[in-house]
């Protein structure tokens, strides 16, 4: 069979409803100022679909030193991978106050957080080694996961028995072997919302010697002291032999880091392939992320914002009898029963007669017979967004639950042109 016959074939779960969905319920186009209220399709819209935590992406500090770093460097600058002609002093003087910010020996910048993620995985492990992962982990770290030549363990979501069960029978390989256990999981998850329980996997090192990488991407800069993650929200950094953090969530930008001690660091400076044979990151995102770093360090203010109006959001809809799970985080998911065509429904009542703009989740990332509504908050929210997306959030409900929503085919919408 011909290779495209195939994939025409083979759409997967999601690219069977292209026709009906592109523009609208996938691949939308948000318009507009970025913040609390954008266009789509033209209506304003009240947003809680952006990952800007701390309200930084407009921040007239954050306008200001992006716009005089691309005056300076242009977005060319620096040419080629780091390793050979792409480095520089602000790289350099990025890494190390990326490094102290989240109590780790040294960093190392990633281009984008998720070819780094994968690109880490890669390169820490051979086939003598054992992987042990979270059952629900991301994406990438999944994606990683596979490259692995060795065996691989996962374990049930958050469940400690299932992963010291998972440990039990990575070392009875290792000791054969000869190799090392890699334990990675999430400080936060970012469709649940649940924090990682990473102090009580810490609690299990001495016991089965693994060493613990964390995929932080929802934590930097929004959970812990002054927003340095994970290891300070739960109190056992100590424990975290390895830290991914992005750019992509509480500083607005692209590009990610990994953290860890020097030795390992190094390391990985001479074997990330996606970063040694990749360009390096223009000098205007680099700047720009100096200047996010200086004011999120400098100005707790904008993570105590974003906890004033995440509590209201959460407590506010749990009062109402929505359920969010067990979120302790400022992803915040709601939950109702409902088929593929009903959420289409519920979204396009949303956005068309509410002016609420927020994700949707559905089967094959949630069990069938699932909605989620996936919101995320920000500092630059108002306790007056959150009081009117709950109102929203009950008259959708209460239409949901009396069957105003139930039809047999999604709500087409397609390609705006």
């Amino acid at each position: 069979m011909d290779i495209f016959e195939k994939l025409a074939q083979k759409a997967g779960p999601l690219g069977q409803h292209a026709d009906e969905s592109y523009g609208y319920y996938m691949f939308p186009k948000l318009e507009g100022e970025i913040g609390p209220r954008m266009y789509f399709r033209g209506k304003l819209m009240l947003n809680w679909s952006l990952n800007n935590y701390l309200g930084l992406a407009n921040h007239p500090e954050v306008r200001k030193a992006d716009a005089e770093a691309a005056q300076e460097f242009g977005l060319a600058y620096p040419m080629g991978a780091r390793m050979m002609s792409g480095n520089s002093v602000h790289h350099e003087q990025l890494d190390r106050e990326l490094a102290a910010f989240v109590g780790q020996e040294d960093a190392v910048l990633l281009n984008y957080g998720y070819q780094g993620m994968v690109s880490t995985i890669d390169a820490l492990v051979d086939r003598h080694d054992v992987i042990v992962y979270d059952a629900e982990s991301h994406a990438c770290i999944v994606d990683g996961v596979r490259l692995h030549m060795g065996k691989r363990f996962v374990y049930k979501h958050n469940d400690i028995v299932s992963l010291e069960q998972q440990l039990q029978r990575a070392k009875k390989i290792t000791d054969e072997t000869g190799g090392g256990i890699l334990v990675i999981t999430e400080g936060v998850f970012g469709m649940t919302g649940a924090q990682g329980n990473v102090a009580e996997i810490v609690a299990l090192k001495q016991k089965y010697n693994f060493r613990l990488f964390v995929d932080d991407a929802h934590g930097f800069g929004s959970i812990g002291d002054k927003g340095r993650g994970i290891g300070f929200e739960q109190n056992c950094n100590d424990g975290i032999d390895i830290y991914f953090g992005t750019f992509a969530k509480s500083m607005a930008l692209i590009g990610g880091f990994i953290a860890a001690k020097k030795d390992v660091v190094k390391f990985l400076r001479y074997n990330l392939r996606s970063q040694i044979y990749a360009k390096s990151l223009p000098m205007a995102i680099v700047k720009g992320a100096l200047k996010r770093l200086e004011l999120i360090r400098n100005h707790p203010e904008y993570k105590e914002q974003l906890w004033t109006i995440v509590n209201a959001l959460q407590s506010g809809l749990k009062a109402q009898g929505f359920d969010i799970g067990h979120t302790n985080s400022c992803v915040t998911p709601v939950m109702m029963k409902g088929t593929l065509p009903e959420a289409t429904a519920v979204v396009h009542d949303l956005r068309e007669n509410f002016g609420i703009f927020c994700s949707v989740v559905v089967y094959p990332v949630i069990p069938k017979g699932m909605i989620l509504l996936r919101l995320i908050p920000t500092a630059a929210h108002t306790l007056e967004d959150v009081q009117t997306t709950i109102n929203a959030f009950s008259e959708i409900r209460t239409k949901l639950e009396s069957g105003a929503y139930r039809v047999e085919k999604l709500v087409a919408m397609g390609e705006q042109h």
